[in-house]
């Protein structure tokens, strides 16, 4: 009995297995490919005179990015969409247990890709090396070369994502920095056209110029005004015109401190210091809105030019490959697998069996 089951159970299914691995199953091709994701960091001709230059470093984490990509539903698809991988991966008619179902759902696809593409990767090194498996050479090397285009395409798409947050964000401080000089500068033309002055510092001084002046002609009057008493009678007309002349200088002089502000009194209107108050102010905050105009607008011009120096790419160390001789399916390994298997299997049923005996 132990003898019979054995045969049974081990050498026939054995020799069914080589059966069907050595009559049945077709033949597999291999392609490869390899990659790494590099990003070139171009400095200017002053670093690169420095020895500061760093042409090009790889990027781990696109890396990783793109190692998830390749085992990801979409990139099948995709490529399905494309390539039609049904068609290619259910070519064997008599082949259930390697071939593809041809009307397979998206899921069992996802699957047999998994299977059918071996994907290796090295941490430290950021080197990607992919194995693609189909029936025919050339099926192979189609699916690996568009496997290869599609993962240049999704990097180019994340260098092009990166630029462009890059210079949104340095254009969004742009335009608000242009809308606040433009806000400021209207800010400073209100204020000219409600007062009808251009610079009220100008004519700050200009008046104070203007008083001096005054200031220096009731000097003179007062020193005539005192000759004349000294050297004519009271009732001398020239004295009245004097003293007369005298009151006309010294009422502009409080007029004019009066709309300077100098004696405390606004009378009507608003004075002059009031005005360069209010102007100085105005002047600061458009001077400030300048001196942030002049930032973001350097912050820009910086984020352009660090996005031309800046780029992703996806170097391929190694091109697909075109098999000439079949790789797969490895049928001794395959073979010495399922024996050692039902050997094993055997094995643990004859022990059970023969405990149950001894203990009975």
């Amino acid at each position: 009995m132990m003898m019979i089951s054995f045969v049974l159970g081990v050498l026939l299914p054995s020799a069914g297995a080589g059966y069907y691995l050595w009559a049945v199953a077709v033949d597999q091709y291999a392609s490869k490919v390899g990659f790494t994701v590099r990003q070139e960091d171009a400095t200017s001709a002053v670093e690169l005179l420095g020895g500061l230059s760093n042409l090009s470093t790889s990027s781990s984490s696109d890396t990783d990015i793109l190692y998830e990509f390749i085992q990801s539903q979409k990139l099948v698809a995709e490529i399905d969409r494309d390539i039609d991988l049904h068609a290619i991966w259910s070519k064997p008619e008599n082949d259930p247990v390697f071939a593809l179902t041809p009307d397979a759902p998206i899921e069992q696809l996802v699957d047999y890709w998994e299977n059918m593409v071996r994907i290796s990767y090295g941490q430290g090194s950021g080197l990607i090396e992919v194995e693609v498996r189909a029936f025919t050479a050339e099926d192979a090397t189609r699916i690996a070369q568009v496997l290869l285009d599609k993962s240049s395409e999704m990097i180019n798409e994340l260098s092009a994502v990166a630029r462009a947050d890059a210079i949104g964000y340095a254009r969004d401080e742009l335009d608000e920095a242009v809308e606040r000089l433009k806000t400021a500068r209207e800010t400073v033309t209100r204020f000219r056209n409600a007062n009808q002055i251009v610079n009220p510092e100008l004519d700050l001084q200009s008046q104070a110029g203007l008083l001096g002046t005054l200031q220096a002609q009731e000097a003179e009057a007062i020193i005539e005004l005192d000759l004349l008493r000294e050297t004519a009678q009271g009732s001398d007309p020239r004295v009245a015109q004097a003293e007369r002349r005298l009151e006309v200088i010294r009422t502009r002089i409080a007029a004019e401190r009066q709309k300077l502000g100098f004696d405390g009194q606004h009378g009507r209107g608003q004075v002059f210091a009031d005005l360069v108050g209010e102007y100085e102010r105005l002047v600061v905050d458009r001077e400030f809105a300048e001196q942030a105009y002049v930032s973001a607008l350097a912050a820009y011009d910086g984020s352009l030019a660090e996005a031309r120096r800046k780029s992703r790419y996806l170097a391929a160390y190694m091109q697909p490959t075109e098999a000439e001789t079949p790789e797969y399916p490895r049928r001794a390994m395959l073979l010495g697998m399922v024996a050692l298997f039902l050997f094993l299997l055997w094995s643990v049923v004859v022990m059970v069996a023969y405990s149950i005996k001894d203990r009975r």
